[in-house]
């Protein structure tokens, strides 16, 4: 697409979510749907750090104006979370976090590969399973939440299974992706099922950015 049909598609998608919100706008509502719209596109072209700044900044402003309807992206989100832990029965031993901000960065020493189910509004995960030290020979992982930023780097040795969704952003599988809305992936690695060593990450976000690489 050029610059010329980049700049129609946001005009449009701006005037979608006006007509969304179906109310009156001010001009603290419209300046963050505009900066949410150029943060979106910014990461459909692979500018993710430019385009989460956007995102960043729209959000809050967002925040500032629209208090109601944060609220019920929240909840929104929260209640999608518990089901899908319901629906893929994460019980007993499992690492439970629900935070408004998150980082973990497990790609520079090695960590422990453990089932867990994590929220957060807006998160970053780097993940090296090279690098991980797993508990189980079968090990999952929940990642949800409004805004993530998550990067996987996958073994050859390894067995992993992923089934991911992000409504809008950007979904790359070693080298091939995905951008725009709505954007789902769901993929084994090579020799699965005779993999030693298991891990399924169920991965969803309204805005994200999913990257999965092998070394």
């Amino acid at each position: 697409m050029n610059k010329k049909g980049q700049w129609l598609a946001v005009i449009i998608i701006v005037i979608g979510m006006l007509m969304l919100l179906n109310r009156n706008i001010n001009l603290l509502t419209v300046a963050a749907l505009i900066l949410l719209t150029i943060g979106m596109v910014q990461v459909r072209k692979g500018d993710t750090h430019k385009g989460y700044r956007y995102l960043g900044i729209g959000a809050a402003l967002l925040l500032l104006d629209n208090l109601m309807i944060v609220f019920l992206i929240v909840l929104a989100s929260l209640a999608y979370f518990y089901s899908k832990n319901k629906k893929i029965h994460l019980d007993g031993n499992v690492m439970r976090k629900q935070n408004f901000m998150a980082r973990y960065y497990w790609d520079q020493a090695p960590w422990t590969l453990r089932s867990m189910s994590l929220w957060h509004a807006m998160g970053e995960i780097n993940a090296d399973l090279s690098l991980s030290l797993p508990e189980e020979k079968q090990t999952i992982v929940l990642l949800q939440g409004i805004m993530g930023n998550v990067r996987l780097t996958l073994p050859e040795d390894y067995g992993v299974e992923i089934e991911a969704s992000v409504l809008f952003g950007r979904i790359s599988l070693n080298g091939e992706q995905d951008s725009g809305m709505m954007n789902k992936l769901v993929w084994r690695t090579p020799g699965y099922e005779s993999s030693e060593h298991k891990a399924k990450f169920v991965i969803s976000y309204i805005v994200g950015d999913l990257n999965i690489s092998n070394p």
